[in-house]
């Protein structure tokens, strides 16, 4: 690029031209205003200081989307320029040019690598300071800085922490003869032939064509211009000009077929004076950082804005201590800053990714485990006796032998009761394990010890469901217990309220009822939540308020992945019941397509003439407008009406009152309907033995946890199960999600796969669950440095749980805890 002095008399007659023609982009003989500005600033005049050019080149970049701005905007960058023109000259004037040239350089030379770093070039300047606004770095200036804060990036710290999203790699250079379809690449070729003109088809589309060369091929690339303005001779010539016959062109973009063979989509472009030149752009032949941007803030200004604070990064004090990062073989922030913005290539990105993943699982870990030994510390709690009368007599009437799962944890809880620490154990076991049975002896070893407990579960069917379980074994141990859901009447309700105060009640059943105000215990020691993740965290915390630091045993069937595991319950201890009780048959699971549905009819009419009973279970509760999907209502016509007039079919859906529920499980139970259809509202608590067939219509509208779910609706009895899946999406994605059902019957396997292909907000409930919104961090990608992460604080909390041996640790995880939680209580 050949350096010219700029004729300043020109420049300022240029700018104040504008300014009396109210910012209109004029249009002289050669170019329009903003692209003599564009030019003019694209060069670096001889004598400019290296601390300049940045500025210089952001002035560039500026009038190159000058046309796309408001008159507001235009009238603010004209009279900056016009400033900076003014005082440029001044301190020009002041300064032997000759030694400034020799001083160091902000861009490297020909003889430099290209693809020097841009974290490199900008190290040498001066740094501004970590917490200064960015309206006072002169790279940045008021309005870009008033651009920047519709992004909440207010000061130099904002900026160095505002990750980008994602990264394009543009640093592979290539040949034209190496290019592979679907690459991101640069190329380095020379202009054989270039063409700009207006669309014949769109008037407002201007569009430049270049044939590109170089030793090995040759290729045609195009871009595009959209707006009216761009439509003008004198704009087209201008881009003629800047790429002419033999000019030097660095271009990149994605590698994409056309009639013409490959090309490039849309390249950026720049001309070089030679082929070993360095490139200067943000873009070409580098990692670009593409960051979350809004309405009003384009991406160079980010980029501009990164490049100008990234100085400030060499000042970042490193919260974790030399010794850790060297164990785990962590990058040390101030390069992790620089690399994760503009890395000098792919390799180093995920280096620094590598070490803000880690940082975001520490620091979380960190506060998990830290409130986990300091609850430990709490001496406040009732201590349960783990042997008595009551779990003798309850050990005697059990029907069944409990199995070794069972029993390995049925000690881990009664080993927490017997301690005056709160007990906080969460019991994961897949559909059908016993859990219930576990629940009740640690309910019982509280009510043997003189105090209350109480059981809470999500949906009234689940609550009714645990009741009518408790109530068949607690009558043989002569207990009271009680049931208080939305539907029961005024007068129990009063009863209820009466007997838990004077601590006649010994255990309360109920679903989200029980936190109401005017449910209070005399003395509760115990809190089992049933299907925890189903509350939110004020209601679950809530219900432990009810009593003096109470032990809570948290149990769902949703098996949870080890790494949602450590995210979600990182504070608690927790046992698995990962052996069903003797005698469960394998539940024989079967995909079909729509056109298959017969299948599943002659399977239930077949298991129907032999007494059993079938669930057939649809999203949808009426047909929907916008989803060709079955209704559970018109399902349930069609079925009695038409396919099995001959069978009573049921419908079972959660619009339906409590009463009219009730009728339609009762109904079921008692095999007076053999057919139910219903929504999901079936997926826990409706216990129906005799039940053999699972059909599921629409089964790619669940999660693979949530089909495992119904699925353990049949196969509770002694005879042969079967889970048909149709489907009517033949989308191949689809199709293999399902067929993981087909052949697995291990929850904890489902669940893994599920959150692989669903994400762990969708498995779990994001809304209601207290899953932490990472800001890089992947639960699916990044499970090997999660254990690190978990491992690292350990290793940090046993050696000093109040971290004041590393101050600046500490300050780093109240930041980060109160940020990424809330300071909420996640259990």
């Amino acid at each position: 690029m050949t350096n010219e002095k700029p004729d300043w008399i020109r420049l300022h007659k240029a700018l104040a031209l504008e300014a009396e023609h109210g910012f209109t982009d004029l249009v002289g003989k050669q170019y329009c205003f903003s692209e003599f500005l564009s030019l003019t600033f694209g060069k670096f005049p001889p004598g400019l200081p290296p601390k300049e050019r940045s500025h210089w080149h952001q002035i560039a970049m500026q009038f190159d989307e000058y046309p796309n701005w408001e008159v507001q905007v235009r009238q603010h960058l004209v009279a900056e320029v016009r400033r900076y023109l003014y005082k440029l000259e001044k301190d020009l004037e002041e300064v032997d040019l000759k030694s400034e040239r020799e001083q160091g350089r902000i861009y490297p030379s020909k003889a430099e690598n290209s693809r020097t770093p841009i974290a490199a070039k900008v190290s040498r300047r001066l740094a501004p300071k970590i917490d200064q606004k960015l309206s006072d770095i002169a790279e940045i200036g008021i309005r870009k800085a008033e651009n920047l804060a519709r992004l909440d990036l207010l000061t130099v710290r904002d900026l160095l922490f505002y990750y980008p999203r994602d990264h394009i790699d543009y640093a592979r250079q290539v040949n034209i003869q190496d290019l592979q379809g679907g690459e991101t690449v640069t190329i380095i070729a020379t202009v054989k032939r270039c063409n700009c003109f207006t669309s014949p088809k769109n008037r407002k589309l201007s569009i430049l064509e270049l044939i590109l060369k170089d030793n090995t091929g040759q290729i045609k690339v195009a871009r595009f211009y959209a707006g009216a303005r761009f439509s003008s001779r004198a704009w087209q010539e201008s881009l003629k000009r800047r790429y002419a016959v033999d000019s030097v062109i660095a271009a990149c973009g994605l590698v994409k077929a056309s009639k013409y063979g490959l090309t490039l989509d849309n390249p950026e472009l720049e001309v070089l004076a030679n082929p070993g030149d360095a490139i200067n752009s943000l873009t070409i032949g580098r990692v670009v950082p593409i960051y979350t941007l809004t309405e009003g803030v384009m991406a160079n200004t980010v980029r501009q804005a990164v490049i100008a604070a990234l100085p400030a990064a060499v000042n970042l004090k490193d919260p974790l201590p030399g010794g850790l990062r060297q164990k785990y073989g962590l990058m040390e922030l101030k390069d992790v800053i620089a690399n994760i913005h503009f890395p000098k290539d792919s390799d180093t990105l995920k280096t620094a990714r590598r070490r803000l993943v880690f940082d975001e699982f520490f620091y979380l870990q960190l506060g998990l485990l830290q409130r986990r030994r300091k609850a430990k510390e709490i001496q406040t709690s009732a201590v349960l006796a783990p042997k008595g009368k009551l779990l003798e007599q309850f050990n005697e009437i059990l029907p069944f032998k409990l199995t070794n799962a069972q029993q390995r944890v049925i000690n881990d809880i009664l080993n927490d009761l017997q301690k005056p620490t709160p007990m906080n154990r969460l019991v994961q076991g897949d559909v059908g394990s016993g859990k219930t049975v576990v629940a009740v002896v640690a309910i019982l070893a509280a009510i043997q010890s003189g105090y209350q407990a109480a059981l809470m579960a999500p949906t009234e069917v689940l609550a009714e469901q645990h009741y009518r379980k408790l109530v068949s074994w607690f009558n043989l141990l002569h207990l009271p217990v009680e049931l208080l859901t939305g539907s029961t009447r005024t007068a129990k309700r009063r009863e209820i309220y009466s007997q838990l105060e004077t601590g006649e009640l010994p255990l309360l059943v109920g679903t989200h009822t029980l936190i109401q105000d005017q449910v209070n215990f005399q003395q509760l020691r115990l809190v089992v939540i049933d299907e925890q993740h189903r509350f939110g965290v004020e209601q679950r915390a809530k219900l432990q308020q009810k009593g003096e630091q109470p032990h809570v045993l948290t149990m769902t069937a949703t098996p949870i992945p080890r790494t949602l595991a450590l995210i979600l319950h990182g504070d608690l201890d927790v046992s698995q019941i990962d052996e069903l009780p003797p005698g469960r048959q394998q539940i024989q699971t079967t995909l079909l397509i729509g056109q298959q549905r017969h299948q599943a009819y002659d399977l239930i009419r077949r298991e129907v003439v032999q007494g059993r009973q079938i669930y057939v279970v649809l999203p949808l509760v009426e047909e929907s407008e916008k989803l060709d999907l079955r209704s559970a209502v018109d399902e349930h016509q069609k079925l009695q009406e038409s396919i099995f007039p001959d069978f009573q079919v049921g419908l079972l859906h959660g619009r339906m009152t409590s009463a009219e529920k009730d009728e339609a499980i009762t109904k079921f139970r008692d095999n007076e309907t053999q057919i139910l259809v219903s929504t999901t509202v079936v997926e826990v608590g409706v216990d129906v033995p005799n039940a053999t067939v699972m059909l599921i219509e629409h089964a790619e509208r669940f999660g693979l946890s949530q089909l495992h779910q119904l699925r353990g609706r049949v196969g509770r009895g002694a005879a042969q199960s079967y889970c048909v899946l149709i489907s009517s999406s033949r989308s191949p994605d689809a199709q293999q999600r399902l067929k993981v059902l087909e052949q697995s019957q291990d929850g904890f396997f489902i669940s893994e796969m599920d959150m692989r292909f669903r994400g762990p907000g969708e498995v779990m409930g994001t809304r209601q669950s207290g899953i932490v919104d990472f800001t890089l961090a992947s639960l699916v990608e990044d499970e090997d440095v999660l254990l690190l992460a978990r491992q690292a604080a350990e290793k940090v909390i046993d050696m000093d749980v109040s971290l004041a041996c590393w101050p600046l640790m500490e300050e780093e995880l109240k930041y980060r805890y109160a940020r990424l939680m809330g300071g909420a209580i996640l259990t």
